[in-house]
């Protein structure tokens, strides 16, 4: 059927042109994608198993739906992905406020239009792009702006009674109509708003300041909720979650696989920083880590949740770390370094909820705190493990590295240095070296520097080491000496 030649009822009807509801539409599509083993949902990692089969199940139930998660879990990402589910066009009765469909006409308009002209009644097409309306929910939304309203003006333009249901001004739902219509945040919609979705959901029909008007409007809803927002901001009225077909639950990245994946699909990166900073995959690791130990800090509200964001954001700050001691230093391409981790600080304190204790120790501390607990948590992955108790005559690994920096007045590294400076460095502590050809034989020489520092920063988190910082850099020294020789 080509569209640009069915521009009237009667060419419509006869095409053959038959009309079903969004549901059904959202539904033999589904269908028709899962037979041919097609990706539904696209761009959306770790849900393959878990939510993405729960919503497809509640789309072939024809039910609206309410995804419950906290934030950053991708929930408005699934809703807007939802109109590739739906048929690329549709016919409506053109000049239509609210997508009428030509066989099942609902508003006067189109009812007297067709009346009037028939088989003539002219058509346009809505493309599938055009069929997805989205509102945040929020205090000062009104039934106006969501349902309609008499419009005085109208009335007046048109020398009408405010009886006469030709004055109403219809709200975003009803020009939504045969179209996904989406409400983040529904708790924060106030209780009586909510109250006025009763009838859409349930009946499909809307009420408007006690006109006897019935739209029976062909809708597709999809809420979002944070479930901290039961208790804190709002709650969702009970026949109102009574009247939702179904309710998913979203989810974090369950593993630093899953949340490396998102955070490099959702990096904004300039190209020059991807070819100037070389990043080594442990890093990536390192800072997925961050958000995870976020999720279970003492000093962060877990009620709150750590976004996908902050790792996404996080990870745009390390490179611009990196890329500013480069174009400083002079260098054209270098190495990410693991003292950059002290650029992600701003993309950290602005994205954690802190409870009493995390606010007095404050936000820079506890971002600090969370980066020392991502290394000191994969630091087994790479290097033998660290007993908090040691036997007596148990000969330590790290052993030749501790009696280095004990026979040294200290090691500094300090920000601003120059790779090849950086590299000299690192290369100075033979110790070094030598645990890094015994336990990661296979590492590349551009990741092997990372390696060596965060070999150092894991000795310090595991109280082996210690370390300061200094106005330009670090100071690594060995525990105790310091002490002994009253320095």
């Amino acid at each position: 059927m080509k569209i640009e030649k069915i521009n009237t009822l009667g060419q419509l009807k006869k095409e053959g042109y038959k009309s079903i509801s969004i549901k059904d539409e959202l539904r033999n599509n589904l269908r028709t994608k899962i037979g041919n083993k097609e990706k539904t949902f696209t761009g959306i990692h770790g849900y393959e198993n878990t939510v993405i089969p729960e919503l497809e199940r509640a789309i072939l139930s024809r039910h609206n739906i309410n995804l419950l998660g906290l934030r950053g879990q991708a929930k408005t990402r699934l809703a807007r992905q939802m109109i590739n589910l739906l048929d690329e066009w549709i016919p409506i009765v053109d000049g239509s406020e609210i997508n009428d469909d030509p066989f099942n006409p609902i508003s006067r308009y189109a009812t007297n239009l067709i009346e009037e002209k028939g088989e003539d009644t002219p058509i346009s097409w809505l493309h599938r792009s055009e069929r997805f309306s989205e509102k945040l929910a929020t205090p000062d939304v009104t039934v106006a702006d969501i349902i309609g309203d008499v419009d005085p003006i109208k009335a007046a333009n048109l020398k009408l009674s405010y009886a006469d249901d030709r004055v109403i001004h219809f709200g975003m739902i009803p020009r939504a109509n045969r179209s996904i219509f989406v409400i983040n945040e529904l708790p924060d919609l106030q209780a009586r708003i909510q109250v006025a979705l009763f009838n859409i959901l349930q009946e499909g029909d809307i009420q408007i300041r006690g006109f006897k008007l019935r739209l029976p409007l062909d809708m597709q809803f999809v809420f979002t909720a944070n479930p901290e927002d039961y208790t804190n901001r709002g709650s969702i009225v009970t026949p109102l979650k009574d009247r939702i077909g179904s309710q998913i639950l979203t989810h974090y990245p369950e593993t630093i696989e899953v949340a490396k994946t998102i955070t490099q699909q959702e990096a904004k990166l300039d190209e020059r920083q991807a070819d100037l900073v070389y990043v080594p995959n442990i890093a990536k690791d390192i800072l997925e880590q961050i958000s995870f130990q976020a999720r279970e800090s003492e000093f962060i509200d877990h009620k709150s949740g750590i976004s996908a964001r902050m790792s996404i954001t996080a990870y745009e700050n390390l490179l611009s770390t990196a890329e500013y001691r480069a174009l400083q230093s002079g260098d054209s391409t270098t190495l990410l370094r693991l003292s950059d981790f002290i650029g992600i600080i701003p993309a950290i304190t602005g994205k954690v909820e802190l409870v009493y204790e995390g606010e007095q120790e404050g936000a820079a501390s506890v971002a600090h705190s969370l980066i020392a607990d991502a290394i000191k948590t994969l630091f087994p992955d790479y290097f033998p493990n660290i007993e908090k108790l040691e036997k007596e005559d148990y000969e330590s690994p790290y052993q030749e590295l501790i009696n280095w920096f004990f026979e040294e007045s200290g090691f500094e590294l300090l920000d601003d240095v120059s790779d090849a400076t950086y590299k000299e460095k690192l290369d100075v502590i033979a110790p070094l070296n030598d645990l890094i050809i015994k336990y990661q034989p296979e590492l590349s020489k551009e990741d092997s520097y990372f390696m060596k520092e965060f070999l150092l920063w894991g000795l310090v988190e595991y109280k082996k080491l210690s370390k300061y910082r200094l106005s330009e850099g670090f100071r690594f020294k060995d525990l105790y000496g310091s002490y002994i020789s009253g320095l």
